[in-house]
């Protein structure tokens, strides 16, 4: 029996997740998390590094190589009031390479704590980048319900935005972990192989990742690629609505180079398996075969977009070769090395995962739509999953334990 996806109930996908569980801080040795696997209803449990045991030769695993910035930024005004600034994304969404390496100045979509505070003022503050002393400005363009344009600016000419930020802003950690960043969180909430600059929160799955294991998994004959999806702060939106379908996704940016996509269309030619390392990537993989099938459609699309309801409504008999491969042969014809786009993507319980055959991902918390996305993983035994890892005294969500999770 299919399930209208948009008729869930989100109490359906609760449990009881004690405080005690979440884990609140990196282990000093990331690739030492459990790893929990999970194949054809079966349970068990390894060691990360491990890992490359549990994979066949010949598979490939897709990563997200997204960065996280240092986003919070606090501003002082005069009277000492806090204003805290929150960059989630630039003005111009898809081109963060322009935004980051701006020189003297560059606008952002933010947020804003105490906002009230702030009225039509520039907040101004003293910083240090490389021994020199800064004065960087924020001024308030617009606002647009609770999301502002800001524009920031600096005195040195020759630095860049994300050298400023670098300095000035404070590593965004999620909201559940309840505590201020460390000094440590800068490289333990940051993959080992992050390259571009733009998250606002780390893609977690990849965090148990170091170099020793990577370099066991090419070892092994076990293959690599890359995606980019900056994860934006609305991975932590609670689910409100009583159903999925009064639920509006977050839209998150998203980057695929040609190179990378011909290594994904030669890995579903093989038929060996594709794993994607963490919901990011899935999202990534998955949004790619739905933007593959309307390149079928209209071979001229040159930007990728995909809508929240789009695979619910959209119906199709591709397969994922030929929905990656509409899009590698209009990139070619079109001359493109990279493919820039946003994905809303929701996936949950009545969609058919169809590029992934399993995901290595953390635990996630009840009643969100990252754990929906595990549930039309793996189905209802996502419940026997979890109850697993509460009874292992696995650790749960960011910093938390991981799992491989073969696709049913």
């Amino acid at each position: 029996m299919t399930l209208d996806a948009k008729n869930i109930s989100i109490d359906a996908f609760d449990y009881s997740l004690p405080d005690e569980r979440i884990a609140k801080f990196p282990l000093q040795k990331r690739d030492e998390s459990k790893l929990l696997v999970y194949k054809e209803g079966n349970i068990g449990h390894q060691i990360f590094k491990e890992l490359p045991a549990m994979l066949p030769e010949g598979s490939m695993l897709v990563f997200n190589d997204t960065k996280v910035i240092h986003a919070r930024l606090l501003f002082h005004k005069e009277t000492g009031a806090a204003v805290e600034i929150f960059c989630l994304e630039p003005e111009e969404a898809h081109d963060y390479e322009s935004a980051f390496y701006a020189k003297g100045s560059s606008t952002w979509v933010c947020m804003v704590g105490n906002a009230k505070r702030w009225k039509a003022e520039e907040l101004i503050r003293e910083i240090n980048v490389k021994g020199m002393d800064v004065l960087l400005k924020a001024e308030k363009i617009s606002q647009n319900d609770a999301v502002f344009r800001v524009r920031f600016s600096w005195s040195a000419p020759d630095l860049t935005f994300a050298e400023i930020i670098d300095v000035a802003g404070v590593l965004p950690l999620p909201p559940y972990l309840n505590r201020e960043s460390t000094v440590a969180d800068k490289t333990a909430y940051q993959t080992v192989y992050a390259r571009h600059d733009g998250s606002v929160a780390a893609p977690t799955a990849g965090l148990h990742f170091t170099d020793t294991v990577l370099d066991a998994l090419r070892n092994k004959g076990i293959k690599t690629s890359f995606v980019t999806l900056h994860v934006g702060a609305g991975t932590f939106m609670p689910v409100k609505a009583d159903t999925i379908s009064d639920h509006k996704m977050h839209v998150e940016h998203m980057f695929m180079s040609l190179s990378g996509l011909l290594e994904i269309e030669a890995q579903l030619q093989s038929g060996k398996p594709l794993v994607a390392v963490g919901t990011t990537s899935l999202r990534v993989l998955e949004s790619l075969f739905w933007f593959g099938v309307k390149v079928m459609k209209e071979p001229w699309l040159s930007e990728l977009h995909v809508k929240q309801w789009d695979p619910y409504e959209i119906k199709t008999d591709a397969t994922p070769l030929q929905a990656i491969r509409a899009i590698t042969y209009m990139m070619k014809i079109a001359g493109m090395s990279e493919l820039k786009g946003d994905t809303g993507l929701l996936i949950a319980p009545g969609y058919k995962i169809r590029m992934a055959n399993a995901i290595i991902t953390n635990f996630h918390q009840p009643k969100s739509t990252l754990l929906l996305l595990i549930a039309a993983m793996i189905g209802a035994d996502w419940l026997k999953v979890y109850e697993y890892a509460l009874s292992n005294e696995f650790r749960f969500l960011s910093y938390g334990d991981s799992s491989l999770l073969w696709r049913i």
